[in-house]
């Protein structure tokens, strides 16, 4: 038949550690930080160490788990991994270029659209992973938060923001600790509630997922 596999077509897939664990302890941290600045735990005077941080520590781990993610075909987590790597560069940047406690209004309609891409993240997630689609979720509004600030809402917007920031560095530390026991002990300890496909993945054989595989990015002709 046309749609038959020659039997001399060999598929190698090359086995990688989970990128998620390493993605959520860096995201964690990020939040955290951002937490700090809208809380007033540290003086706005602060804000180019803490960008210096955003983009010499979290960009990097967010960016390499990008990466790895990507190579294990997990476009999702891949896409939403790297969206934020890019966020913590620009908005560390923008803190290191900035002048402490200046408004910008350029970051504002920033985090606006970044609030927005990031919905859409949460929103293809729902259907297999939806601890993760509600953290991209929180994460937006937090976003649109700084984003309201930043184009002179007034203090109370960050303020609010950075105690949202400060339950996604919570649930981050969940994620990455769940994550984490799973791949040491090979099955899930914490609960993280997956669904659909993603459910299969790691309760299911590798029969059905080996069927879906002329389908995917890197073996199919095209993208």
């Amino acid at each position: 038949m046309a749609d038959e596999i020659h039997p001399q077509v060999r598929i190698v897939v090359q086995p990688y550690a989970s990128a998620l664990p390493l993605g959520f302890l860096a995201f964690g941290i990020g939040m955290f930080l951002l937490a700090a600045t809208g809380t007033g735990w540290v003086d706005v005077t602060q804000a180019k160490p803490t960008g210096l941080l955003l983009v010499s520590f979290v960009f990097p781990l967010e960016f390499l788990a990008c990466v790895i993610a990507f190579l294990a075909r997990d476009s999702a987590s891949a896409a939403s991994l790297g969206v934020f790597a890019g966020s913590w560069a620009a908005v560390g940047g923008a803190l290191i270029a900035g002048t402490p406690g200046e408004l910008s209004p350029a970051l504002g309609y920033y985090l606006i659209a970044f609030a927005i891409v990031v919905v859409l993240l949460g929103i293809a997630a729902l259907f297999g992973k939806p601890m993760i689609a509600i953290l991209l979720f929180v994460a937006a509004v937090r976003a649109a938060l700084g984003a309201v600030y930043e184009l002179g809402g007034g203090t109370s917007w960050q303020t609010a923001g950075g105690w949202v920031a400060l339950g996604i560095f919570v649930v981050a530390m969940y994620g990455g600790l769940a994550f984490l026991l799973e791949e040491g002990m090979g099955k899930t300890v914490l609960p993280l509630w997956r669904k659909g496909g993603a459910r299969e993945a790691i309760e299911g054989g590798l029969g059905p997922q080996l069927q879906r595989l002329e389908s995917e990015a890197g073996v199919r002709h095209t993208l």
